[in-house]
C-alpha cells in the first residue's frame, strides 16, 4: 500500500494483525487525498473488520451493518473531536468523490462501495 499519509498497520482488524494490507487500494488513494485536502491529520479508529470482530462489535451494541464495507477493505471510520474536524472531513470527502458518509459525534465513516449504492449521508 503506498499512500502518502497512511500505513496498512493503521488499517489492521484488531484480531487480525496485518489485515490492514487487505485494503482496497483506490479506496487508499481516495482517502489519502481526502487527508490532503482536508489538512489535518486522520486517526483511524476502525478500518479492514475481519467477520469475527465485526460480530464483536454488534453483539456490543454497535451500529454495524452485516455486509459492511469494512470486510472488504473499502472503509474507514476517522475519528473527529468536534465540528470543525467533521466539517473539514466531510468537505473534503465530498470533493474527492465519497459518496457514503456516516456522521457520529466521535467519528465520520467514509466508504467507496460502490455495489452498495449511493449518495448516502447518514447519523449514528
Amino acid at each position: 500500500m503506498d499512500a502518502m499519509y497512511f500505513k496498512s498497520e493503521e488499517f489492521d482488524s484488531p484480531d487480525v494483525p496485518e489485515s490492514g494490507k487487505l485494503m482496497d487500494f483506490d479506496f487508499i488513494s481516495d482517502l489519502d487525498q481526502c487527508r490532503h485536502r482536508a489538512g489535518i491529520p486522520f486517526i483511524i479508529t476502525s478500518g479492514f473488520r475481519s467477520k469475527e470482530h465485526q460480530a464483536k462489535l454488534k453483539a456490543e451494541g454497535y451500529p454495524v451493518s452485516e455486509n459492511s464495507a469494512h470486510l472488504i477493505g473499502k472503509a474507514a471510520d476517522i475519528r473527529c473531536r468536534n465540528s470543525s474536524e467533521r466539517y473539514l472531513i466531510v468537505g473534503a470527502a465530498v470533493s474527492v468523490g465519497f459518496t457514503r458518509i456516516g456522521i457520529s459525534d466521535f467519528f465520520v465513516h467514509l466508504d467507496n462501495a460502490e455495489e452498495k449504492g449511493g449518495p448516502f449521508i447518514w447519523l449514528y
